[in-house]
């Protein structure tokens, strides 16, 4: 028995591949979020707001 109709499309050259290496090598300075001194002051705030310290 043959393969069915859509198995029999030409072979990639790979550009899909190529692309997502490509991105995945390169520095992610856009994704890259410091971390500051104000986190230590939003987790204050945070606990203050779940023990129901509300000021």
């Amino acid at each position: 028995m043959g393969r069915h109709i859509a198995d029999k499309r030409a072979p990639s050259s790979g550009g899909r591949v190529k692309h997502f290496l490509r991105l995945a090598r390169t520095p992610r300075e856009t994704w890259y979020r410091p971390h500051t001194a104000s986190g230590a002051k939003r987790v204050i705030q945070y606990l203050r707001i779940a023990r129901g310290r509300v000021v």
